[in-house]
């Protein structure tokens, strides 16, 4: 009973420099799992929640935690979505881009989350045009609006089947369009009322086409044309001259006259 009881007694309590060891580790490995972007501040609420928000970003942040489920990253200077930016995002579900100054989306650029992504802001930008597969396999609610579209067939395909936000959907306009007529008004109104900028866009090429044959056929005819004339000048020209040379006739008469004198 001695031996045990001093056993027991051996045993101390981990001391206060131990646990904040251990503190310190653990608080670094969880660190380690996501480390926050610079001038961003992240949380963990089920999944990381990385809070960007108005901190004059012009680029898109690099190696953003892969738990990543929130992403705000409204009212800085972004410019551009490069492809593949969030490809490794597969657990997000809110992307909030809006009132940047966003000028383009390149292709892919969504690649990787397309499946998990629920909302996707991208309102209170320069946005004019997108490409035609830019929102492909896209299930997420989508916010376009205060952009100044140029409405055209590339918009309208991708626009096909996207997910509007319906609290936003009427302010997404036409600030300039393939028809003069359809500019201030609401893009889904007007595809809505049948017009297929598509259709008027295989037009347009058509009668461009047709102007650029015609232009070339005037060319040649009016080639041919001073070609002929040309060659009719010409022709006068050697007729004339072979006119002014003497005629054999007169020339064998002349010959006959000197046989005789001799």
């Amino acid at each position: 009973m001695g031996a045990s009881h001093r056993c027991r007694s051996s045993i101390k309590p981990p001391s206060c420099a131990s646990l904040l060891l251990v503190g310190t580790w653990l608080l670094s490995a969880s660190m380690t799992a996501y480390a926050c972007p610079n001038n961003c501040h992240c949380t963990d609420r089920n999944g990381v929640v990385v809070q960007c928000t108005s901190r004059n970003l012009e680029n898109i942040p690099l190696n953003l935690p892969k738990d990543t489920v929130v992403l705000l990253l409204s009212s800085n200077r972004i410019r551009n979505i490069p492809k593949e930016t969030f490809t490794d995002l597969h657990r997000l579900r809110e992307l909030n881009l809006s009132h940047n100054a966003i000028e383009s989306v390149e292709v892919g650029a969504f690649q990787g989350i397309s499946e998990s992504l629920q909302t996707l802001d991208l309102s209170n930008n320069h946005l004019s045009s997108l490409p035609k597969d830019t929102f492909a396999k896209f299930h997420a609610r989508v916010r376009l609006s205060h952009n100044p579209w140029h409405c055209e067939c590339s918009l309208q395909e991708a626009l096909r089947e996207l997910r509007l936000d319906p609290e936003t959907v009427n302010d997404v306009s036409c600030s300039t369009s393939v028809q003069e007529e359809y500019v201030g008004q609401a893009v889904i109104q007007v595809l809505d009322s049948g017009i297929n900028f598509c259709n008027f866009h295989h037009k347009t090429t058509d009668v461009a086409m047709f102007v650029a044959m015609f232009c070339w056929f005037s060319m040649v005819t009016a080639y041919i044309v001073y070609y002929i004339k040309h060659n009719q000048e010409d022709a006068r020209r050697h007729m004339e001259y072979l006119k002014s040379l003497p005629s054999t006739s007169h020339i064998s008469k002349e010959y006959d006259t000197a046989s005789s004198v001799f």
